[in-house]
């Protein structure tokens, strides 16, 4: 796939470029610091995949985002970037993934997976899924009648083993990252023959349950292929990035993506590696639940705008945008006592968990509301 390199610090370029070079998969054809650049080599020249700052100066990387998918529609956004407040709006342009600087290896590896995935496959795979692995909230399997399997894992590091290759599934995983991460206090010749022990099991609970999965040991790396399964959350983001934005014709539709969503990705398990991964997926969900919000509203289904918003607050109970939304939408309902409850509580959370009030938007807001009421 060819691969351009936006940022506007010389560094950060050099620094991404020896990262890329260990996927081979990958033909970086330019490093550009000026995005007015990009966007006449995106006029010229057929590109797959652009890994694109977003603090530049003349043109913001949300900007340029937008104008390169207008010039090329089928192309691939990774934003790289320092700020983390950006996820929602990055995945609201349709960006395939979201990095923060300094980019970790192994999730640039998360990111080239799911780019092999989206792009064009050469070999076509007809085979109908055996089973249907299930990543939200916890991990097991469906069969095609719709039937649940468990796994029965030996030991609880044997289940995060299998997760942790899970989340690189189709990008070898070396020794080393693996260790750093499943047995980082441990002595390296105990780890790894810990890791040796914990991968036979995994070989073995695969194997028990008759499932198309395999590990293969490859540059003294682990990979893991999935075989003829599916995953339940690659299909739920796929749909979902091919049917946004909401509107009337596809309002079932996302309906359902929505009530799909079961639970955030490994929510059960207390995995910080996994952490990344889950804050992307949930920044996709809120994209999902505030056009839906909104498109009720501008239809006049009220009731059906705040489920949403209510949905949205009990994962995000922080976001301030959203909490605002739902206490204009009952404002405009008449409902006094919601608005101020949803105040309450929007500040007793910021109070308790960031020592912060309500902007000074909503407070005026507020103050205004109860001044008319």
């Amino acid at each position: 796939m060819k691969v351009v390199l936006v940022d506007d610090e010389k560094l950060a370029l050099h620094s991404l470029h020896r990262l890329l070079k260990d996927f081979d998969e990958i033909e970086i054809v330019a490093m550009i610091q000026d995005p007015r650049e990009m966007l006449a080599l995106a006029q010229r020249e057929a590109i797959d995949v652009v890994l694109l700052d977003i603090e530049m100066p003349e043109i913001n990387g949300m900007v340029l985002a937008d104008k390169l998918m207008e010039l090329r529609p089928e192309l691939r956004i990774v934003f790289v970037t320092a700020y983390n407040e950006y996820a929602v709006q990055a995945f609201e342009v349709n960006a395939l993934d979201y990095l923060l600087k300094p980019v970790q290896r192994n999730r640039l590896s998360v990111t080239m997976q799911r780019l092999n995935k989206q792009l064009p496959s050469v070999i076509e795979n007809n085979k109908t899924p055996q089973y249907l692995l299930c990543c939200m909230q916890s991990l097991y399997l469906r069969d095609a009648q719709n039937q649940v399997h468990y796994f029965q894992w030996r030991t609880l590091k044997v289940q995060e083993l299998f997760a942790y290759l899970l989340l690189h599934g189709g990008q070898t995983v070396h020794k080393e990252s693996i260790l750093e991460v499943l047995w980082f206090d441990s002595e390296l010749d105990k780890a790894s023959n810990l890791l040796h022990t914990t991968m036979y099991q995994v070989r073995r609970t695969l194997k028990r349950l008759d499932v198309d999965i395999q590990i293969k040991y490859i540059d003294n790396g682990y990979r893991l292929e999935m075989g003829s399964v599916s995953l339940d959350m690659d299909q739920w983001e796929r749909e979902l990035l091919e049917s946004l934005p909401v509107r009337a014709s596809t309002i079932d539709h996302h309906h359902k993506l929505f009530a799909q969503y079961s639970g955030d990705y490994l929510e059960a398990y207390d995995y910080i590696w996994a952490e990344s991964e889950r804050e992307r997926l949930r920044a996709l969900w809120l994209v999902l639940a505030k056009q839906l919000a909104q498109y009720h509203t501008q239809v006049g289904q009220y009731l059906e705008a705040f489920h949403f918003y209510v949905n949205a607050l009990e994962r995000f109970p922080f976001n301030e945008e959203i909490a605002w939304d739902a206490m204009r939408l009952q404002a405009e309902l008449g409902n006094t006592y919601e608005v101020k409850k949803l105040f309450d509580k929007l500040s007793e959370n910021l109070s308790n968990e960031l020592a912060i009030e309500p902007n000074t938007n909503i407070q005026q807001w507020y103050e205004q509301f109860l001044t008319r009421t």
